[in-house]
């Protein structure tokens, strides 16, 4: 088949960049359009220097006119934007999204953790929530694709399994932390007065907004209603996610059939890579991947485990995801453009 023309909203940013950059060496896309704000008349390569060879078309407004000339839009903008677009696709278009707006069943819970009226709740039905490895090939029969966030990504993909065979309690804790890339461009306006590079800081404590859809998808990939704490941390580094997971085996449980159960489900998933019980994981291992690396421990108690999981925040949970999404609904190889 001819290339894919794509349309890239919020091309400027940080998971935009990235996002523009596996598309670039995608041999089956065509970058029709970058769309920006502040940034119209821009260079990719003004943002970063590795565009400086690459033909790609200067950054320029958005409007609706441009679907028609594009298979697939990426939306990489704050959240409440996609939604707007999202009303003015055509039946040829794809619409990634990569923001929250997509992300929740229900209008009332977007309004609930994110403070804004959903603007497209006709939509909602037309989308699901897209983390490939646990929703497959159902991904390919909708037109609006939400791609999980990046803490979600890193903590459903070891739990889901896990729970689904019953082999954990429902009392699980969860601590992830965070490069700060993940709070986008801006975070330096956001946090002006402290060190983001000397400094390790908790928050969103209790109602940090990934908790809800985290509970929803939980909720729904093991029909059950799940418990779980979750807290954030932003750390000093630019990208990476680490999430450390605390987990009550049930009687007859252990680590290494927790081990088992996860080889056995992602065996035929290319991205994800269970290692050896006990091993070490450092966010180093996955950086510039699509991979998502988990490791299950022991703890000194014998009745509990230790769950390590690490992923590139702006890759496996930002532009990465989208592409790897994109792959499955064409039918092209899953990998392609991504480094497995």
């Amino acid at each position: 088949m001819a290339k894919l023309n794509v349309l890239v909203a919020g091309s400027n940013g940080y998971i935009g960049v990235q996002l523009t950059k596996i598309l670039n060496n995608h041999k089956k896309v065509n970058i029709k359009y970058l769309c920006g704000n502040s940034s119209v008349g821009k260079k990719m390569s003004y943002y970063d220097i590795s565009f400086k060879k690459s033909k790609l078309p200067r950054i320029i407004k958005f409007n609706k006119k441009l679907l028609n000339d594009v298979d697939v839009v990426f939306t990489a903008l704050p959240n409440g934007e996609s939604q707007k677009i999202s009303k003015h696709l055509l039946s040829k278009n794809k619409l990634i999204d990569l923001s929250a707006d997509f992300r929740l069943n229900k209008a009332r819970e977007f309004f609930k953790w994110y403070k804004i009226k959903h603007k497209a709740i006709k939509n909602i039905n037309k989308s699901i929530y897209a983390l490939p490895e646990l929703k497959g090939n159902k991904i390919k029969n909708y037109s609006i694709i939400s791609c999980p966030g990046c803490y979600p990504t890193s903590i459903l993909i070891p739990l889901v399994p896990l729970i689904k065979k019953k082999l954990i309690d429902n009392n699980i804790i969860i601590d992830s932390k965070s490069g700060f890339s993940g709070a986008g461009r801006g975070i330096h306006k956001k946090y002006k007065n402290k060190n983001l590079y000397e400094s390790l800081s908790a928050y969103g404590l209790a109602n940090h907004r990934h908790n809800s859809e985290i509970q929803q998808e939980l909720d729904l990939l093991t029909n059950k209603k799940n418990k779980f704490q979750f807290t954030p941390h932003l750390t000093p580094m630019f990208r990476g996610i680490l999430s450390t997971i605390y987990v009550d085996l049930k009687r007859g449980s252990s680590i290494s059939k927790l081990n088992q159960i996860l080889n056995s489900y992602y065996k035929n998933q290319m991205f994800v890579k269970i290692l050896k019980p006990n091993s070490f994981l450092s966010t180093n291992d996955v950086i510039n991947t699509n991979n998502c690396h988990i490791s299950v421990c022991k703890s000194k108690y014998k009745d509990k485990a230790i769950i390590l999981s690490v992923i590139d925040n702006l890759i496996k949970g930002g532009g990465g995801q989208a592409v790897q999404n994109m792959n499955i609904c064409f039918g092209f190889k899953e990998n392609e453009g991504l480094n497995a």
